[in-house]
């Protein structure tokens, strides 16, 4: 009796573990799929600039305009999905995605990608309480935090004080503009929405929220305190998980220092 026990135990013991294995396969799967989407989207819209023959000369003597450097070629993308509206990098990190923004539907991205398929890896979006310009006081933009080092998972290297230091540039590219930030700032946070927990188009409000940000001592913020911060400025703010708890946000914040358009 007690063999037919045991045997039982091990047949549901290996059923069990086999399900599990099975379960996590199919989550490596998806998110292994889902670095490969991006990854041919990013060959398909990056766009290699022509280069110039030193001493051509032209046919006027008048100097051009500058002509902005738009490495992503946006036409493309927006004929695809016309809810993308930006693309953003931050060099040395593998972020490097387009950015979204779902008309109606804050939530769509968190289980799209940018061709409209269900994913669970979704896409870089921001919500509909930003505009689509990059000038509100405070632009919040969200990705996930995926196990493969996808989409927003980079974010988590600047919990190192090193890494922070060295990686401070995020650069934001528009159809018609390019956008430079410097980071100020990586810190876990509650999960409050932010938009909707703070009017950050009122002056006193911004000032004293960027206040608060640079007087944190934690062990799990990384804050420059040095820079000088005030309610003009431009802040980007980068959202993700924290370890699957979901009362927590890792959050990464720059500020705009300039624009080329």
């Amino acid at each position: 009796m007690k063999k037919k026990l045991y045997f039982a135990a091990g047949v549901i013991l290996f059923v069990v573990a086999a399900v599990c294995a099975g379960i996590s396969w199919k989550s490596w799967s998806k998110e292994k799929a889902a670095g490969e989407t991006y990854e041919q989207l990013r060959e398909t819209a990056r766009v290699i600039p022509s280069p110039t023959e030193e001493g051509q000369e032209t046919e006027t003597t008048e100097v051009p305009d500058k002509i902005i450097e738009i490495p992503i070629d946006f036409q493309t993308l927006q004929v695809q999905n016309p809810d993308i509206y930006a693309w953003i990098e931050i060099p040395g990190t593998a972020i490097d995605y387009p950015v979204v923004q779902r008309e109606g539907d804050n939530s769509y991205y968190l289980s799209h990608n940018t061709e409209g398929e269900e994913d669970t890896a979704g896409a870089i979006f921001t919500e509909d309480y930003n505009s689509r310009t990059f000038q509100d006081p405070n632009t919040v933009l969200y990705g996930h935090n995926m196990k493969n080092g996808s989409m927003f998972q980079n974010l988590h290297s600047y919990a190192d004080r090193s890494f922070f230091d060295e990686h401070r540039e995020v650069i934001v590219y528009m159809p018609d503009a390019v956008l430079h930030y410097k980071i100020f700032a990586a810190y876990l946070y509650d999960s409050r929405h932010l938009l909707q927990s703070f009017d950050f188009s009122d002056p006193t409000v911004m000032g004293n929220y960027l206040e608060s940000i640079q007087s944190l001592r934690s062990m799990n913020a990384n804050i420059d305190t040095e820079m000088e911060l005030d309610s003009t400025d431009k802040v980007l703010t980068l959202s993700t998980c924290y370890k699957g708890q979901n009362d927590k946000r890792y959050l990464v914040q720059a500020v705009l220092e300039s624009e080329e358009r």
